[in-house]
């Protein structure tokens, strides 16, 4: 590391743009000869980074050519670890400052841009990576601003319908992701006529007769990482069966078959009790010859056969 004496009093300050990133430049007064430039970034945007939540992610570092490395900093929020290059073939030295990342980053070559393993939440936010060049005695700065996102599970639908009359049936489609997090979108795509039809939002009403043509709807969530599709949602089945509303409604179709299963239930029961009302006048008669038979035998002193 070069080290730099500078008197405040005689340096003189000057501020500019280059290549698209601000700069610094002290200049030494009279009697001195050292010059020292430095890239602050303070006017530049950061750079957007998208990463995926439990996955990887690299932001990516860069070295301007020809230059060595004197060390580079990376810090989020705090110092988050220091690199030394190692010189003539030695390894280079890390130090890993933040306990939170200990075990989630290592440094990629050439440029030791940072890679971090299984993302959290808590990785979100602003980074910054100091670069000391050594042959220019320049330092720059490059920041980054991290957003963590879910990948989306399939969207879950809800149906609501009213049937009103002979009018047409109603129907309310609404569609959700569990854990969906932020800066999700929703939209529903219906085909008819060989084209498709796109509505934005998480809920999509529609009304359906059953002489209409015969819809599906598909739901599509959306988050910057990720983008999911629902199973096809047909509108009539949830309405009525073709005989609506002249015949049933399924509301009273299921009231019918609830009917005809309590009548089966009471047949089964009647015939039931028929047949043990049967089998008892069977064995009455039988009884009542066999206890005349044994009284007729001991009546003449014989041994009743059925002792034997």
């Amino acid at each position: 590391m070069h080290n730099h004496s500078f008197n405040p009093d005689t340096l003189k300050k000057k501020k500019g743009k280059e290549e698209g990133k601000s700069w610094i430049k002290y200049t030494a007064g009279p009697g001195t000869e050292d010059t020292y430039k430095g890239y602050s970034g303070d006017d530049v945007d950061p750079e957007e980074v998208l990463a995926v939540l439990q996955e990887s992610i690299t932001l990516p570092l860069e070295i301007p050519s020809g230059e060595e490395v004197e060390d580079i900093i990376w810090s989020s929020r705090i110092r988050l670890a220091t690199v030394v290059p190692g010189k003539e073939g030695h390894p280079d030295t890390i130090t890993v400052t933040n306990s939170r990342y200990q075990g989630r980053v290592s440094f990629l070559g050439p440029s030791y841009s940072l890679h971090i393993s299984n993302v959290t939440w808590e990785d979100s936010g602003s980074y910054e990576a100091q670069v000391n060049l050594r042959t220019s005695q320049i330092s720059t700065t490059q920041r980054y601003n991290l957003r963590v996102y879910r990948r989306l599970s399939e969207p879950q639908i809800t149906v609501n319908f009213e049937i009103s009359g002979e009018g047409p049936c109603n129907m309310s489609l609404t569609c959700s992701v569990e854990k969906a997090g932020l800066d999700v979108t929703y939209s529903w795509i219906s085909r008819e006529d060989g084209a498709d039809t796109a509505r934005e939002g998480s809920v999509f009403s529609t009304s359906w007769r059953p002489r209409d043509n015969a819809l599906s709807y598909t739901c599509r969530a959306g988050n910057p990482v990720s983008n999911v599709s629902s199973r096809l949602i047909p509108a009539g089945p949830f309405c009525a069966d073709p005989g609506y509303p002249l015949e049933k409604t399924s509301t009273s179709f299921c009231l019918l078959a609830k009917g005809l299963l309590l009548l089966l239930l009471l047949v089964i029961l009647a015939v039931g009790l028929w047949y043990i009302r049967v089998q008892t006048r069977c064995k009455t008669p039988r009884m009542k010859t066999l206890r005349r038979n044994r009284m007729k035998l001991r009546k003449k002193g014989k041994p009743d056969p059925s002792w034997a």
